[in-house]
């Protein structure tokens, strides 16, 4: 397999599995954090430090990114010590943040004028998958940029489709996300529904798996809510970033989303409660205070 020089622009909860799986493969690898210490582990594994994401731009061939919003992004790609500020002809740049599709499409734009290739590539599975490298890869660009970036998406997602041209891969991911929170809102409820009911939540959980309610959610979301463990696969926060983006476009496109505000609005008591930072399974504790319910103790 030929080796990559790849450079990965945030190490977070997503950013440090992905760039560990492309260090296992057998790829060089330079990376940048705004925080250093989150890099300490892919350092020790022989990765490369840059002291800005320009840096990282003037070292390799293949750019990815993985940060939290779209001013982010735009600070990573066009702020003063940016990517684009020394960005090689014939690179190609991979942003994998969920971001709105607008800002996607100023960053491509900005990135192409350097003769250099861009695609907007979300990713969904959270934190496991990208531990395994399962995660499924949303891609938008052209074809021959995706062609290029295949062999680096096979090392760390088993599903990769391109959705259309930039901007695509983010409006896909929106798509996501509505699924995804109103399915969880539908595990709160039905755990919360259990436990009043005087049910195992963990029996009901098996029954249902297996039949027309089994979904990923049910095995991931709905299992770590029944241990009482709220320790972040995909935060609050970053779920409620992403609610708002599609609430956004959303209006944008005069369309109404009715589920989708609800889980947002629910969402936020969460966050008044403290918990932005923990799993977005924690949904279930918003509704066992609506319920008056104590969940540790059914």
């Amino acid at each position: 397999m030929k080796n990559y020089r790849i450079g990965v622009i945030g190490t977070g909860i997503m950013g440090t599995p992905i760039a560990s799986n492309l260090l296992a493969a057998g790829h060089s690898l330079w990376v940048y954090s705004r925080t250093k210490d989150k890099a300490d582990k892919l350092l020790k594994d022989g990765a490369c430090w840059c002291e800005s994401p320009g840096q990282v731009a003037a070292e390799v061939d293949i750019i990815l990114s993985v940060v939290s919003d779209s001013p982010d992004v735009e600070n990573v790609y066009l702020g003063s010590n940016g990517v684009c500020s020394r960005l090689k002809p014939g690179s190609l740049c991979i942003d994998m943040s969920t971001i709105d599709p607008d800002t996607a499409k100023r960053v491509g734009l900005a990135v192409q004028e350097k003769r250099c290739g861009f695609l907007d590539a979300p990713v969904s599975g959270g934190k496991n998958g990208a531990e395994a490298g399962t995660l499924s890869i949303m891609v938008g660009g052209n074809e021959a940029d995706v062609a290029r970036a295949k062999p680096v998406f096979e090392v760390i997602g088993k599903s990769i489709v391109h959705c259309g041209p930039v901007g695509h891969g983010q409006l896909t991911k929106l798509c996501n996300q509505i699924i995804c929170g109103l399915n969880l809102l539908a595990i709160s409820e039905a755990m919360v529904f259990a436990g009043k009911a005087g049910l195992d939540p963990c029996v009901m959980l098996e029954a249902v798996s297996k039949g027309a309610a089994g979904s990923w959610a049910v095995d991931n979301l709905g299992t770590r809510m029944a241990k009482r463990d709220f320790d972040p696969m995909f935060m609050i926060d970053l779920q409620q970033k992403d609610l708002r983006h599609a609430l956004d476009t959303a209006r944008n496109l005069k369309l109404p989303l009715p589920g989708c505000s609800l889980v947002h609005q629910l969402l936020a008591a969460n966050q008044s409660a403290g918990e932005g930072r923990e799993g977005t399974q924690s949904l279930v504790k918003t509704i066992e205070r609506l319920a008056s319910h104590n969940g540790a103790n059914p």
